[in-house]
């Protein structure tokens, strides 16, 4: 007997699946599929030019041996490590808290690590734990990236934004959001922040700012999610600020960390360090890394450990430490992103505070702020007409209202991309002045 076949609308689903924060990646991605000629200013990926595949089998056989020959497993033993079903937590665990002991002077227990299937899955379960009820409310510095916003949306957390501005979080502003929600009879659980040339707005935190922001999460016993995908790549050769989780000494700090922009985004490698101390109804104690991987068993199960192990290799390769395996790409940013801010003065010399841009200290994201909104039909327009690529500032910010701003990005491209994608970008911008002067 045939049946009818089974369809369902839009309102059978999550609500979610309909926010624009869970479509807006969808959309920056169909539309660069729809102009592959166009100049792409816009992904936030890394630099494909060194991206080198037989490196890939050699981190793998150089974890190998550092299981055989350092931890003294069994080659029977190691070959199952890598390719069957694997430690929920992870098997790199101990590699990463040694990265952040090397390069971040951030002494860390290789148990309250989790390895995830990159740095988007750590930041669903650490909201996915948090997310207790429906009082509990997550605050993050607008503009926000997306991918935190869409997590958030997914376990049905509303997100609260706090100012950002020049300073990278307004502290005032955060403090007031914070009792804004207890008044209302909300929990805000934690504020995501992103102190490192954050994605999109660029902006990093002084490390006065730093500590003045981790007094007040103390204050007001609040946790922060620090987000910190950007951090080796400053663009002077001065001391880097410490993290957060450098200067936390009250396990205030839910550290989010990504072995993408660093390593191999292919890989879908990253990590959190949570260290927080939950207890249970047994009356034992153990640290929120516990908790995470009780969740993530039931998602992804583990992480794949090739991928680990791939990880592993890179970072034993090169002593632990990612500053010292990420010399020539850290060059090759710095100077793109020196070219881009160059560009824009040359192409916009005569009108200061019509067009104007920011100037970071490193990482991969400059804003172009404009006299008029900038929007996904200006970006279509923009593809189809001129053959350049950025992103609207707009879907950062949880809220419709218009945004005259744009986001561009160096990181995939070369100075000569640079170069052809600024001509378009002046072009577009200058006739869309001229258009609404008239």
């Amino acid at each position: 007997m045939a049946t009818e076949p089974v369809d369902l609308t839009a309102a059978d689903l999550h609500p979610a699946l309909g926010d624009p924060a869970l479509t807006s990646m969808n959309f920056l991605n169909e539309v660069s599929e729809r102009y592959p000629a166009a100049v792409s200013l816009a992904a936030g990926r890394p630099y494909e030019e060194f991206f080198d595949l037989a490196a890939v089998h050699r981190h793998l056989d150089t974890f190998h041996r550092h299981l055989v020959d350092d931890l003294g497993h069994q080659p029977e033993q190691a070959r199952r490590l890598l390719l069957q079903y694997g430690r929920t937590k992870g098997i790199v665990h101990h590699l990463i808290a040694r990265n952040l002991a090397v390069d971040e002077g951030l002494t860390v227990d290789p148990e309250d690590v989790v390895v995830t299937v990159g740095c988007q899955e750590a930041m669903f379960l650490v909201l996915r734990a948090l997310r207790a009820g429906p009082a509990d409310v997550l605050l993050a510095v607008a503009p926000t990236y997306v991918g935190l916003t869409g997590a958030a949306r997914l376990v049905d957390l509303p997100v609260w934004p706090v100012a950002g501005g020049p300073s990278g979080v307004d502290l005032a502003d955060l403090a007031a959001q914070v009792r804004r929600a207890r008044a209302a009879g909300l929990r805000p659980r934690a504020c995501y922040v992103m102190p490192d040339f954050a994605n999109p707005s660029g902006v990093s935190i002084d490390t006065a700012h730093r500590q003045r922001l981790l007094d007040l999460a103390t204050q007001e016993d609040l946790l922060l999610l620090e987000d910190n995908p950007y951090g080796l790549f400053h663009s002077d050769d001065g001391p880097r600020p410490p993290t957060l989780k450098a200067l936390d000494t009250g396990r205030r700090v839910v550290y989010l960390g990504s072995f993408a922009k660093t390593v191999l985004p292919g890989a879908r490698v990253g990590y959190v360090v949570a260290d927080q101390r939950v207890a249970g109804p047994d009356g034992r104690v153990g640290p929120l890394a516990d908790q995470l991987a009780m969740i993530k068993s039931m998602v992804t199960v583990n992480t794949s450990p090739i991928a680990q192990a791939v990880i592993g290799g890179r970072l034993l390769e090169h002593g632990c430490s990612l500053v010292t395996a990420n010399t020539r790409e850290r060059s090759a940013y710095n100077r793109n992103l020196r070219h881009l801010v160059a560009g824009l003065a040359r192409r916009f010399p005569d009108r200061p505070g019509v067009v104007r841009w920011t100037v970071p200290a490193g990482g991969f994201f400059v804003v172009v702020t404009v006299p008029f909104p900038v929007d996904d039909a200006l970006l279509d327009r923009s593809a189809r007409d001129y053959g350049v690529l950025w992103t609207p500032m707009a879907h950062f910010y949880d809220d419709t209202a218009p945004v005259c701003a744009l986001r561009l990005s160096v990181s995939a491209v070369t100075p000569e991309q640079i170069d052809v994608g600024l001509d378009r970008l002046a072009a577009l911008i200058t006739d869309e002045l001229t258009r609404r002067a008239g």
